[in-house]
């Protein structure tokens, strides 16, 4: 199953290869009970606060703020690709995804997972059938408004992911958070974390097909603006054992945006798009499920990343071993590029809630499989929630 990773311009880092980013204990700032980094006083330039503690790494590697903007953020040498909990930073680059570089961030990498993951461990149901993915209703911002397109650079090039806008406690009716898949933030073990992170609510909302979008103007392709994350936490588990194949952190690859607009309007996300689900930590086991949708913008062949795709299944369990939680498994045909993505279940009132987030699936698409979101995911969400309070 290849983890569903970001898409790449060459590779799709959002590609289902049975790699997962994690969200568990242990980093007091990645998740659990984290205590986020207290922010300086003074903001940058771009109103994004950097903690004291991190100006002086940055000072100590020689990152010039000013100059990373002008470009320095393409330099992936790995002695300074920050990969620590707390090394988070984002600043705002206005203008740098136009819908060019939003287009060409979609040629997926192939996944790479044996479709018989988990065969042999723990409790694992049946493979399930194949379900054909069916295109979203357009307008998306009508059908399914709090779903969009993650985008960011990695080593390989540009990336993208897709996500969803969900309910913040601290701000009722006011949030800004956004929920996705670790490996689309993190590259886990052998990396550090992405960078020039920002979300697209309901991207290429008429559902135009990809000829149609060259020379769009901005404003059609990414109708309710970019949002720039200006914090965002993972898990310990992926960033300790996250990879691009084989499921090493699957099972805790989620992960919490906090977001601001490029282009300041005064309105939260959740009022600009007009919607946010709220999350499921108590999702009742797999059997007691009914159903579960997942909705995501799949950019590996046969699909082209410009439009948001669903599947509807009865999930199974998917055990990658005994020691971490079973993950939930549907039947899907959704590709690269639909990492992320949230999946949606009645929660505990019997109203729509968002239960897990694709992460990884099989090289030959057929299925995907995504965390039960248990006590680590909350705590990565309580204190992102916190941080902002």
């Amino acid at each position: 199953m290849r983890p569903n990773r970001p898409v790449t311009a060459i590779l799709c880092a959002a590609a289902l290869a049975l790699t997962a980013a994690a969200c568990g204990p242990g980093d007091e700032e990645a998740g659990g009970d984290a205590k986020p980094t207290v922010a300086a006083s003074l903001p940058n330039p771009d109103g994004i606060k950097i903690p004291d503690q991190l100006k002086e790494k940055l000072k100590e590697r020689g990152i010039d703020l000013e100059k990373w903007k002008g470009g320095e953020w393409k330099n992936w040498k790995q002695e300074d690709w920050l990969r620590e909990a707390g090394d988070y930073i984002n600043p705002i680059i206005e203008g740098l995804w136009d819908p060019d570089r939003m287009r060409d961030a979609e040629q997926p990498q192939r996944p790479s997972v044996d479709p018989d993951a988990g065969k042999d461990q723990g409790v694992t149901d049946p493979t399930p059938a194949p379900v054909t993915a069916k295109p979203a209703s357009a307008p998306y911002h009508q059908s399914v408004p709090e779903s969009g397109k993650v985008f960011f650079d990695g080593p390989e090039g540009s990336m993208v992911c897709s996500a969803t806008v969900v309910k913040d406690p601290a701000h009722p009716g006011k949030s800004n958070m956004v929920w996705t898949a670790g490996h689309c933030v993190h590259a886990g073990k052998s990396g550090g974390w992405y960078r020039n992170i920002a979300f697209v609510p309901s991207y290429n909302n008429a559902g135009k097909p990809s000829a149609q979008l060259k020379g769009t103007p901005r404003e059609q392709v990414a109708p309710y603006g970019v949002w720039w994350s200006d914090w965002a936490q993972t898990s310990d588990q992926w960033i300790a054992t996250g990879g691009p194949t084989g499921g090493a952190g699957a099972p805790f690859d989620f992960a919490v945006l906090h977001v601001t607009p490029e282009k300041g309007s005064g309105k939260s996300l959740e009022e600009t798009v007009g919607s946010a689900l709220p999350v499921e930590f108590a999702a009742p086991a797999v059997p007691k499920v009914a159903s579960i949708t997942a909705t995501g913008y799949p950019a590996a062949a046969p699909f082209d990343g410009q439009k948001a795709f669903q599947c509807t299944d009865k999930p199974g369990r998917l055990s990658l071993n005994a020691t971490d939680p079973a993950m939930y498994r549907i039947g899907c045909t959704m590709t690269g590029g639909s990492s992320g993505g949230g999946w949606v279940a009645a929660g505990a009132d019997g109203k729509p809630a968002l239960v897990s987030n694709t992460s990884i699936g099989p090289a030959k698409a057929g299925w995907l499989a995504g965390p039960r979101l248990g006590p680590e995911a909350k705590g990565v969400f309580e204190a992102v929630s916190r941080k902002f309070k």
